[in-house]
């Protein structure tokens, strides 16, 4: 089934961008030249033209003209600990050290904190009644000025006596799996379940997604257990899904096929 007019000159725009017709910095062909090419009114020009802004494939100077962008390199994340470094896992300070490897900067928002009522979700994941109170902290990750995941850490708020600054609206810079075994509760383990989804209203806005749900998200919720397999943290990162790739062994792996980049 054909779809709607702007749909249409938009694909057709995406495929000659695919091929390499329009090389990234090339300026597309005007609204008039569109506008005759297709048959089409303005508006529906417009519409295309708005259609592959929001896929991040063009954009517009005002009075100049529409360009192709220069294509986002994805990033490849080792979500398993190495045995012999203890790096990787995606988060805290490994995630940027893998960041910087492969010669990129990366960056965070101020740290959201705040206690609430944990969800059926939350409380399952760290096996605590639900409603309990937990610790939030919430931060939106960026690469070269790219928007690129949102991590989310519940802990539950039993653990404030011991650890108090989880509650602090500041980053722990030595990061908080390092805190907490300061505090005398060491990580020993962690399981991941991830998932692709359509992205909720917030990812859209802060990805850039259209909002029909093309380009979906990946959710990886870890939960982190002590030495006595009790539940310490649940950490929920989404990823947008077309810029990320995740690595992940299982036992006697080459160290030179351990991190892909």
């Amino acid at each position: 089934m054909v779809g709607p007019l702007y749909r249409q000159i938009a694909d057709a725009l995406r495929r000659k961008i695919d091929s390499g017709g329009y090389a990234p910095g090339a300026r597309l062909p005007t609204e008039d030249e569109l506008i005759t090419d297709h048959n089409a009114s303005r508006n529906t020009v417009r519409a295309a033209i708005k259609e592959l802004t929001t896929l991040g494939l063009v954009y517009t100077l005002h009075g100049i003209g529409t360009f192709v962008t220069k294509p986002v390199e994805s990033l490849v994340t080792t979500l398993t600990t190495d045995p012999e470094t203890g790096s990787g896992g995606g988060e805290g300070l490994v995630y940027t050290t893998e960041v910087a490897r492969a010669g990129r900067m990366a960056s965070t928002s101020p740290t959201t904190v705040e206690v609430r009522q944990a969800d059926a979700l939350v409380a399952a994941s760290l096996r605590i009644p639900e409603k309990s109170g937990v610790i939030l902290r919430q931060e939106q990750r960026f690469i070269d000025d790219h928007p690129w995941s949102i991590q989310t850490s519940y802990y539950p708020q039993t653990l404030l006596s011991i650890a108090p600054r989880l509650l602090d609206a500041t980053a722990i810079d030595e990061g908080t799996v390092a805190y907490l075994r300061a505090c005398g509760i060491q990580q020993a383990g962690y399981q991941d379940e991830i998932k692709v989804r359509a992205p909720a209203g917030k990812e859209i806005d802060f990805f850039g997604l259209p909002a029909d749900g093309r380009i979906q998200v990946i959710e990886i919720c870890r939960v982190a257990f002590d030495r006595e397999v009790r539940p310490i943290r649940l950490t929920v990162t989404v990823y947008r899904a077309d810029r990320n790739r995740f690595v992940i062994n299982v036992g006697n792996v080459p160290s030179w096929e351990r991190t892909r980049q």
